[in-house]
């Protein structure tokens, strides 16, 4: 139905466009369709001739959706990182003056302490900047064959502390099977643990965070290649959800679907934009099913070594 829509859309103003040209001699228009998927459209028109008396007038259709999304992307990206640090740089500053004139040891303490935590904060995007740059600078990974419930584990065990913090258990439904995948150990547990950290920090008090591994069988992919079989890492949370019209976005740099509980929760927006990374290294993918006010599932999916 959307896509018979988007097609009616983008029939009209093809017309419109011809007839445009036809009357001017040349004619152009870019035409937004929201999908899903989302899609643009440049269409340009102009006359042909023999050289004596126009023939006919043609249009040319050009989908731009990708380079419309880099650039949307490469705005956000340098947009959101000087707001990033400079939200954080200015409190310490601020910070910094206050504490120099306080002479109640209480308050001061409690400056002292802001300050760590706008500091901690700094270089937690720091980090997750070097971490991403590091990741997509190194493309194909070191290969060699991974454990996957073994990455599981080891992700779980670094965001413990955290789920007890918040209140959270975490349950691993072990797999039966061994499962193995092929590729660098140190990359697959950051994007493991990227998902974890969201489901937890999503997560109201006292809920839980499932985390299991299955097989996910051989298909045809839409150019009729046979795909798998894969190893699906599922993580699946009992939070706030993501409405649909955020979820096309959320594995951009930065992009926040709340971006005023991302900031509570000392989130810095780059932690999906690593696990897509992974995913694209290791040949794999991300998916994500969420919907608003009923929690979400995010799942890894690795090919399976044979």
């Amino acid at each position: 139905m959307v896509s018979r829509y988007g097609d009616a859309i983008a029939a009209q103003a093809v017309t419109e466009v011809l007839a445009e040209g036809w009357s001017n001699g040349v004619a152009e228009r870019t035409i937004d369709i929201y999908g899903p998927p989302r899609r643009t459209l440049t269409i340009r028109a102009s006359v042909i001739d023999d050289g004596r008396r126009p023939l006919g007038v043609i249009a040319f259709i050009e989908d731009v959706s990708e380079r419309r999304r880099l650039e949307d992307i490469r705005r956000d990206f340098i947009a959101n990182v000087s707001h990033e640090l400079k939200t954080p740089m200015g409190a310490l500053g601020l910070l910094a003056e206050t504490l120099q004139f306080e002479r109640d040891p209480a308050v001061a303490n409690r400056l002292a302490e802001r300050i760590n935590s706008e500091a901690f904060r700094v270089n937690r995007i720091i980090e997750d900047l070097l971490d991403l740059s590091r990741i997509e600078s190194e493309g194909s990974p070191m290969r060699e064959p991974v454990p996957v419930s073994l990455i599981v584990a080891d992700a779980i065990e670094r965001i413990r502390t955290s789920a007890e913090q918040h209140a959270v258990t975490l349950e691993f439904i072990e797999p039966e099977a061994n499962y193995v995948s092929v590729g660098d150990r140190r990359q697959l547990i950051s994007a493991i643990h990227a998902l974890l950290e969201n489901a937890v920090v999503y997560s109201p008090a006292g809920g839980s965070v499932v985390i299991s591994i299955d097989r996910v069988e051989p298909t045809a992919n839409d150019e009729g290649d046979v795909v798998g079989p894969l190893v699906r890492i599922a993580i699946r949370d009992q939070g706030v959800g993501i409405p649909a019209k955020d979820l096309e976005r959320i594995f951009e740099r930065f992009y926040r679907v709340d971006p005023g509980r991302a900031r509570e929760t000392g989130g810095t927006g780059l932690g999906l934009s690593i696990v897509r990374h992974v995913a694209q290294n290791h040949g794999g993918s991300v998916v994500v099913d969420s919907r608003e006010g009923e929690g979400s599932t995010f799942a890894l999916e690795l090919p399976m070594n044979q």
